[in-house]
């Protein structure tokens, strides 16, 4: 079984234009996330997938592979997709470019057990949810399982609405997704659908045309970087690690 790692990485990013070039402790923040990456085991390459050439420039600075992508890409799981289009594998993970502190074990935890090529196949991770404020904030994409862990559907409002019960725990989307060769062609060349229009999330278009999400869970911390505020709390963790390890 073939599995390639992708990290998309923009620069055009609306709420932190550079991000992925962000300096932590002396290194861009792509370099902590590829470091992370390379600890997995079981990938046949990883590639930084971009479509700029200050990216392309600090990969070749650093010793990262990495793949040029169209400028007008309009999502990153069109970007993997694009990396199907010169990259032969059997599936692509595609792993957040902002999780400078994404765990090894969580990144593997998106490893299929077997291939599937017939159909199109789509495997996530999630976490429970335990702050309120994490609940709340729309940047965080909530789902609903059935008892096989496939996905029902997915908002960033909190859902299901506790009318009934408060004996749950809700569920948050994490960005490491494993994708066949058949659900990327799916997606690139599929219509946007209605609720993928209101909610804005890109997954909505699989559950939409009947395509299944399988989510399995893992234990998190990791913290994405969306703004300058997460960059400093990154900072100060990277800092402190690297102080325990002296």
């Amino acid at each position: 079984m073939k599995v390639i790692g992708v990290i998309p990485a923009r620069y055009a990013s609306t709420r932190f234009p550079g991000k992925p070039l962000a300096d932590i402790c002396g290194k861009p923040m792509i370099w902590w996330v590829y470091q992370q990456v390379m600890q997995v085991k079981g990938f046949a390459d990883i590639y930084v997938a971009t479509d700029d050439e200050r990216i392309a420039e600090c990969c070749q600075k650093y010793g990262m592979k990495y793949l040029m992508t169209r400028t007008d890409t309009p999502n990153h799981i069109h970007r993997i997709w694009e990396v199907t289009e010169m990259i032969e594998a059997d599936y692509y993970i595609s792993i957040n470019g902002d999780e400078p502190l994404i765990s090894p074990e969580n990144i593997q935890a998106a490893f299929p057990d077997k291939v599937v090529s017939d159909r199109p196949f789509f495997l996530s991770v999630y976490r429970e949810l335990k702050d309120p404020a994490e609940l709340m904030d729309t940047a965080n994409v909530k789902i609903v399982l059935n008892q096989d862990g496939v996905c029902m559907y997915q908002s960033r409002h909190p859902i299901p609405c506790p009318k009934g019960s408060l004996l749950f725990a809700y569920k948050k989307a994490i960005g490491i997704e494993c994708f066949n060769k058949k659900a990327l062609d799916f997606f690139a060349h599929a219509e946007m659908g209605t609720l993928e229009k209101i909610e804005d999330i890109d997954h909505l278009r699989f559950l939409e045309n009947g395509i299944p999400i399988y989510y399995k869970k893992i234990e998190s911390e990791s913290l994405s970087v969306d703004t300058k505020n997460d960059l400093e709390k990154v900072r100060l963790i990277i800092e402190n690690k690297t102080k325990e390890n002296v």
